[in-house]
C-alpha cells in the first residue's frame, strides 16, 4: 500500500510535532484503506474523554453494493494510543491556538497506522510567502541550468 498523505495540512498547518497510532477499523473499512479510498481532506483530531478520535476522514465502503445500509463512510474512529502519549497530547492539544491534524496513512507490519501532528494554523501572509520563496527558487534554478554550457 502506498501512503495517503493529507498535502493541505502541510499547506495550512505549522507542524510542530508528529506521532504515530493504531485506528479502530470494521474489515470493509481495512480492505477500501488498503487500495488507498481514503480522504483525510477536513479531517482532524478531537479528545473526548481521555481518548482521542479522528472525524472527518472519508473512507468509502469497498464494495458499495454489498456494503451495510447504516454504513457511515464519515463515522468518529478512534486512536489506539500509548497512555503517556494521551497524557502528553492532552497538556498539548488544550494550549491556545494547536489543533492535532492527521498527516498520513500507511501500513506497517501489515496494521494500518496514522500519523498526525500537533499543529499550528499559518496566517494567509505567510502561505503567500512561502509561494513567492518556492518560485524565486524555481527561477533561480532554470537561470542556473540555462547559463551552463
Amino acid at each position: 500500500m502506498k501512503p495517503i498523505i493529507n498535502k493541505k495540512a502541510y499547506f495550512n498547518y505549522e507542524i510542530l510535532e508528529t506521532f504515530q497510532a493504531g485506528i479502530v477499523l470494521i474489515g470493509q473499512e481495512v480492505k477500501s484503506i488498503k487500495n488507498g479510498r481514503i480522504s483525510l481532506a477536513g479531517s482532524y483530531i478531537i479528545l473526548k474523554e481521555e481518548e482521542f478520535f479522528l472525524i472527518g476522514a472519508n473512507v468509502p465502503p469497498y464494495q458499495p453494493k454489498n456494503a451495510p445500509r447504516d454504513y457511515d463512510p464519515k463515522r468518529f474512529r478512534k486512536l489506539l494510543l500509548k497512555k503517556s502519549e494521551i497524557k502528553y497530547l492532552i497538556g498539548k492539544s488544550r494550549q491556545m491556538g494547536l489543533t492535532l491534524i492527521p498527516l498520513k496513512v500507511y501500513t506497517k507490519q501489515q496494521k494500518i497506522k496514522l500519523e498526525f501532528g500537533l499543529a499550528k494554523g499559518k496566517k494567509k501572509a505567510d502561505k503567500r510567502e512561502k509561494i513567492k520563496k518556492r518560485e524565486i527558487e524555481r527561477e533561480i534554478r532554470t537561470f542556473r541550468f540555462a547559463q551552463e554550457p
